[in-house]
């Protein structure tokens, strides 16, 4: 199964995460498939950039986001986006 999730990067104790799509079976920090955006938790306020265009490809061929992928898809409007495009 594909996931989306995030990919700690960063150094000690100053963590910052790429949101890729990868393997379920990938470790965490291994090999994935594509790096679709970045969060960065450390900044006021924290910093999301996400490729919606990318995100959403990935959602309609079926990739499952993690919890914490699924919250950051939430407040970026991707979510909505996908779920019009679904009931269309």
């Amino acid at each position: 199964m594909v996931r989306i999730r995030l990919r700690r990067m960063g150094m000690k104790k100053q963590p910052s995460y790429r949101i890729v799509v990868a393997d379920s079976k990938a470790p965490r920090d291994g090999k994935y498939i594509e790096n679709i955006g970045f969060y960065n938790p450390r900044t006021e306020p924290p910093t999301i950039q996400i490729n919606e265009e990318r995100a959403l490809y990935w959602l309609g061929v079926g990739a499952q986001p993690t919890e914490a992928a699924a919250r950051l898809l939430e407040k970026t409007g991707v979510m909505e986006k996908f779920r019009a495009m679904k009931g269309k």
